[in-house]
């Protein structure tokens, strides 16, 4: 039996590893673990064991972190699946295979600055991205386009209808999905907008899983609370909706900021509104220089499949005229999923599977 460890650094980390998870236990042979860092937020903690426990793969945890991190070392897995870097380097023993499976597909230069040596195999979402790493001098790189989004791809995410239901919303309205990023985000400057929308709309909004759960971004989930607390017509992702996948199902359009959401809403050919503002720290507005040195600028000029909102006032009429001409980009963002997002056909993860089972096989023969 073949011990596999997913250590998730968050919670919203999982839905890249769910896919996969479903694949290994299909070919079986397959003993299967998750962990999360002790250093999360507790609700964030329960949030995942409770998530773990349906997809029926074992929990390690412990009292503290370091004791999590010599536990997880001592159990010498076969294989460790990761979302970052982290402790990666010092959970895995000798023999272990190492996976990155990156958290995001977005704009920020983290995708090229979390790396290790010790990476064996890193799952790339698309060939553009594997020009990029190749050139970086990346050796592990295996194209198996975004496991995340095989569950769009083949069928298994849910119907839609489920989640207006659960929203409350009438289906006979336009569903409009808005999802910011933590930081630099728009929603403090989005937000006000929203509720003037909602007499012919319905409008979810996703928050990143840090508004939740981190001290410091806490405020945006205590804002959106307020506004939508009134509004029937709005609905407010609660914490343990971390995947986001039925939600982009559900929603005809997408807004959005520099998110990893702008690229893996693409999958669904269906009309994005980019935010061009955002409220960003005091530093940053003084020395704008520090925050443009974390987003990748090369990637952020290339997006070109979006309908742009620079001002938030202008939010109700952008939207209507989306509304009333959805396929006005629809070549222009098919030519986008093909060069972001490789094969959309709902193998992502069996094709990393396929990756870790050679060189699984090239290790046994050492």
């Amino acid at each position: 039996m073949t011990s596999v460890l997913f250590e998730c650094h968050h919670l919203y980390y999982l839905p890249h590893f769910t896919p996969i998870i479903h694949v290994l236990k299909q070919r079986g042979g397959y003993s299967v673990s998750a962990s999360i860092p002790k250093t999360v937020a507790v609700r964030e903690q329960l949030l995942f064991a409770e998530a773990v426990a349906k997809l029926d793969v074992e929990l390690f945890t412990a009292g503290d972190e370091a004791t999590r991190v010599d536990l997880l070392a001592a159990q010498k897995f076969d294989v460790v699946v990761a979302g970052n870097i982290g402790k990666l380097e010092e959970i895995v023993a000798d023999h272990s295979v190492a996976v990155m499976v990156y958290h995001g597909i977005g704009v920020k230069m983290s995708y090229y600055r979390d790396m290790s040596a010790r990476v064996d195999i890193r799952a790339v979402e698309c060939e553009q991205r594997f020009r990029e790493l190749q050139n970086r001098g990346e050796t592990s790189i295996v194209l198996t386009g975004l496991t995340k989004l095989d569950p769009l791809a083949d069928g298994s995410v849910g119907a839609s209808e489920k989640i207006l239901e659960e929203c409350g919303f009438s289906p006979e309205l336009p569903t409009i999905l808005y999802a910011p990023t933590f930081y630099p985000s728009s929603l403090e400057k989005l937000l006000p907008e929203i509720p003037g929308l909602t007499q012919d709309m319905n409008i979810i909004i996703k928050l990143h899983n840090f508004s939740w759960h981190q001290k410091r971004y806490r405020f945006q989930s205590e804002e959106a609370m307020r506004v939508t607390e009134r509004d029937e017509n709005i609905y407010l992702v609660p914490p343990d909706g971390f995947d986001i996948l039925p939600y982009y199902a559900a929603a005809e359009i997408l807004i959005s900021d520099i998110s990893s959401t702008l690229f893996e809403y693409l999958a669904l050919d269906r009309p994005i509104i980019q935010t061009m503002f955002s409220s960003p720290r005091l530093r940053h507005r003084f020395f704008p220089w520090r925050l443009s040195s974390r987003i990748d600028e090369a990637r952020t000029a290339e997006i070109d499949f979006t309908h742009r909102l620079a001002e938030p006032e202008n939010l109700e009429v952008t939207l209507r005229i989306v509304l009333n001409n959805p396929g006005v980009m629809s070549k222009v963002r098919q030519r986008a999923a093909e060069e972001f997002l490789y094969k959309l056909d709902g193998r992502a993860s069996h094709r990393l599977v396929d990756a870790v089972e050679t060189k699984l096989t090239e290790r046994n023969r050492l």
